[in-house]
């Protein structure tokens, strides 16, 4: 600062001008300048419209669902989850880890369509030929296109065919039960483990072959993103051949959901001893894409009670949740103060306030009637100069209950510059020489 100044008084001093009015004039600018110079600066704050604790924004997502009607389920676990948003709208003991039987070969399809090249040739190993039913029964001495096992896999259920596709993309079944586990947590699953890539009963020092209602939902929810996952699992019927062409095979869906509702995506069923009939299903319709997981749903001599289980679970879906847009259309704020910007027009003290501005867009909840949207509006009290336009410099923040469902930015509507020296030494100099030039006049 005393550097500025000191340039300053130089370029006074190599000024000549005659005592008078503009001399006076440059004089008490000068000292106000150098002695004071004006700021707006206020405490840092935000004016922040609650509606409810800005605390509540870090705290863990409550696994209870409000207000759930008391259905009557078969299953011992189940989930109805929103696709779109991984809300769960609906569940009993959802949250539970269990057994989850070939359900779990969403997971092995889901890592063969990313990882794998569907054209691939896939020899077998006697340890897949070996697994029990329900099985394609490939022998040691065949080879299959990698596209043919899927749908062996998803359509018919096969064991062989899921180790024989693990053994393929991931060397060993240990090796890809590794790979299915990591794409599980990737996915946010929170209490699933992976053993077998077929979902036999399996159990290791580490833990239990796998997950709950909420987790699979969730899997599920990926997996419905992928078009060739769709078209596998909604197949009829798929026919093909070993390599050498000498089996030939023919693999019917087993997936009676599909043909259930309008709207059913995919589906996946399971049954083994320990885990009872389990299925995980989607279905869209009108915008809305649910999702229903289910375990232990009955054993023997019991394998329609899923299905009733499953329309129950959508159908109340469907009844009670419809998208609707939130976004608080016209919505204003005020301006708020720039501090230490530079003034416009030339104009020494001058309060330089920057317009906010907000984007309006459809921000569409899949909720119930009774359900209230509630907003946090973070809008800062002054800003720093720079100021670029467009910049982000608050938020309007969405939530239904705890869950956040959308974030707007809040951007400046203009660009304001940094109040520098130099600045000061243009205005003095402009403010010099209009005086010097009106005195001589």
């Amino acid at each position: 600062m005393k550097i500025w100044k000191l340039r300053v008084i130089r370029v006074l001093y190599g000024c000549r001008f005659r005592a008078g009015f503009a001399g006076r004039i440059l004089l008490f600018s000068m000292c106000t300048i150098l002695g004071m110079q004006p700021s707006f600066r206020a405490d840092a704050g935000f004016r922040q419209g609650f509606a409810f604790d800005a605390q509540q924004q870090e705290a863990e997502q409550e696994p209870a669902v409000e207000k759930q009607p008391d259905i009557a389920l078969y299953a011992k676990s189940a989930v109805l989850m929103d696709a779109a948003s991984g809300r769960v709208l609906y569940e009993k003991n959802g949250y539970e880890h269990m057994p989850n039987a070939s359900t779990t070969k969403i997971m092995t399809c889901i890592l063969t369509l990313e990882q794998g090249n569907l054209d691939d040739e896939v020899k077998i190993s006697s340890y897949a030929a070996s697994m029990p039913r329900v099985r394609l029964g490939m022998s040691t001495d065949d080879t299959f296109r990698l596209r043919d096992l899927l749908y062996s896999l998803m359509l018919e259920s096969h064991n062989d065919s899921a180790v024989a596709i693990a053994e393929h993309i991931g060397g060993s079944v240990e090796g890809f039960a590794e790979k299915m586990n990591q794409k599980a947590k990737e996915l946010g699953c929170k209490d699933t483990y992976f053993i077998t890539p077929n979902g036999l009963d399996g159990q290791d020092e580490i833990g239990v072959h796998g997950t709950t209602a909420e987790d699979l939902a969730k899997i599920m929810s990926y997996c419905i993103k992928n078009e060739t996952f769709l078209e596998i699992t909604r197949t009829a019927n798929h026919q093909f051949t070993n390599l050498a062409g000498t089996k030939s095979y023919n693999c019917n869906n087993h997936n009676a959901f599909l043909q259930m509702m309008d709207g059913a995506l995919s589906g996946k069923t399971g049954f083994t001893g320990n885990a009872g009939y389990c299925y995980v299903g989607a279905l869209e319709r009108e915008g809305r894409t649910f999702v229903v997981a289910l375990f232990a749903c009955g054993w023997p001599n019991n394998k329609s009670y899923k299905w009733a289980d499953t329309t129950a679970l959508m159908n109340y879906g469907l009844e009670q949740y419809q998208n609707t847009d939130v976004c608080e259309y016209g919505r204003e704020f005020p301006p708020v103060v720039a501090v230490d910007a530079e003034p416009e027009n030339g104009r020494l003290y001058q309060k330089i306030t920057v317009p906010l501005r907000i984007k309006e867009e459809q921000i569409n909840v899949l909720k119930r009637a009774d359900e209230e949207v509630k907003t946090i509006y973070d809008v800062p009290e002054n800003l720093q100069a720079p100021i670029e336009e467009g910049q982000e410099v608050g938020s309007v923040t969405y939530y239904l209950g705890e869950r956040q469902i959308a974030r707007v930015p809040i951007c400046a509507g203009k660009s304001v510059k940094k109040l520098e020296p130099s600045w000061y030494e243009d205005f003095l100099m402009k403010l010099f020489f209009m005086e010097k030039n009106f005195y001589f006049r």
